[in-house]
């Protein structure tokens, strides 16, 4: 594990939390990402889980810098031992270029992972079946920020590794606007995923999109945190 990394990633989540109106809620978000229990977390701060509980409910004070610093550390001391996969995340996505308010979540797969175990991961429903029912990635995007903020080139840049994967869109009220931007990018990935609506939302037109394009198209309503959870639970 690369010791910029995890510093760089230290540096933005103490940043957030020094910033956040709820300091608290911040800290709690973090944690819940890495998938910390309070109480892992208490044991590795030596304190009890209602002092963690305390500072996320704002029960106590805002922590200081040096509370904040210990807590972070000590999350990240965790994922670290657990194989540092967080902290590898946070790495690639800054190795993309882009920022984490455009991609929220960019990984390989360790092997080919079939369309259905992808969509029940994270509750998606399908619209269309594409020609590939197999992929090796995922790229969790903000719609709004990749469509007003992302040239062409920087769009491809958005599939990782291989165009073999599961590009997820947040943000999206009807999905006419990141399918639309999807036409003018080639090859397109072999699976869309329109996140925020259910099937009834969604633009008429996008499964004749995915059909022309030849991907599948699918959509949930899950929370973001839920779909993230789902799809970094996959191998």
């Amino acid at each position: 594990m690369t010791r910029g990394a995890r510093a760089q990633l230290a540096e933005k989540i103490a940043g957030e939390v020094a910033l956040s109106d709820d300091p608290g809620a911040t800290l709690r978000k973090w944690r819940t990402d890495f998938g910390v229990a309070q109480t892992a977390l208490a044991d590795r701060l030596d304190v009890s889980p209602s002092v963690v509980s305390d500072y996320e409910s704002g029960r106590r004070d805002n922590p200081g810098i040096a509370v904040v610093r210990r807590l972070v550390g000590a999350l990240l001391d965790i994922d670290e031992e657990r194989g540092g996969d967080h902290i590898r995340q946070h790495a690639r996505v800054l190795s993309s270029g882009f920022d984490s308010d455009v991609v929220h979540d960019l990984r390989e797969y360790s092997a080919n992972v079939s369309v259905e175990r992808v969509y029940d991961a994270i509750g998606a429903e399908e619209l269309h079946r594409g020609g590939q029912d197999t992929v090796a990635g995922h790229t969790v995007i903000n719609s709004i920020a990749a469509i007003t903020r992302l040239s062409s080139d920087e769009f491809y840049q958005l599939y990782g590794q291989s165009t073999n994967r599961a590009l997820v869109f947040t943000n999206v009220t009807r999905g006419e606007s990141p399918l639309v931007a999807l036409r003018v990018v080639s090859p397109t990935p072999n699976a869309v995923i329109l996140h925020g609506l259910d099937s009834d939302d969604v633009w008429e037109k996008a499964a004749d999109l995915a059909r022309i394009d030849d991907f599948s198209l699918a959509v949930t309503d899950r929370d973001i945190e839920d779909v993230l959870d789902g799809l970094r639970s996959l191998p």
